[in-house]
């Protein structure tokens, strides 16, 4: 099976999350699945300054709006799928196995199917529907990850905190990397 991952990238803040991991993922030859929402994409834009003609090559973009897209359907098989970052509004949708869109949809499809189920939400604080909805996700089977960078490994840039969490992303599917220095004991 060819090395493939489903990213959704939401309107919540920290495109900067999402920007890095699909950079990463497509040096390392994967082949990246990409699903934004209309805000989510206009926020890639807005702190990035990257938008879908920059993305590598090897990022193939659905429509958000297709549900006929291979993303829909449990027969096209991926390695997983992160939503980073993800809005609570996104979060509620595929918390509650709603919404009319691809990236809910294919999240749906990727619990269904018992693949790794990563959601990085960036919004806080959390209300007590936040926390709901993320445990309902949990209890689906998804890994609930807040974009909560680590400091054990002296961060001396904005850069090196989030590769601390695309890492810990990362980690999860079981993709070797060498974004941060892993803590080894004092």
């Amino acid at each position: 099976m060819t090395k493939r991952i489903i990213v959704g990238i939401t309107g919540a803040s920290g495109s900067i999350y999402a920007l890095t991991l699909i950079k990463v993922l497509a040096l390392m030859e994967w082949q990246v699945e990409l699903v934004m929402t209309s805000t989510g994409e206009k926020v890639l834009t807005f702190e990035t300054g990257s938008d879908r003609q920059s993305l590598p090559e090897n990022v193939h973009i659905h429509e958000n709006t297709n549900l006929f897209s291979s993303l829909a359907s449990g027969s096209y098989r991926t390695h997983g799928m992160v939503v980073i970052p993800c809005s609570m509004n996104t979060l509620g949708l595929m918390a509650t196995g709603t919404g009319d869109h691809l990236l809910a949809r294919a999240a749906q499809v990727t619990l269904k199917e018992r693949r790794p189920f990563v959601v990085v939400p960036r919004e806080m604080p959390y209300n007590i529907i936040h926390l709901e909805n993320m445990l309902r996700l949990a209890r689906a089977g998804a890994t609930i990850m807040p974009a909560s960078p680590g400091f054990y490994h002296h961060p001396q840039e904005i850069q090196d905190l989030v590769n601390h969490v695309v890492g810990r992303v990362l980690d999860q599917f079981g993709v070797d990397h060498t974004l941060f220095e892993r803590w080894n004991g004092v």
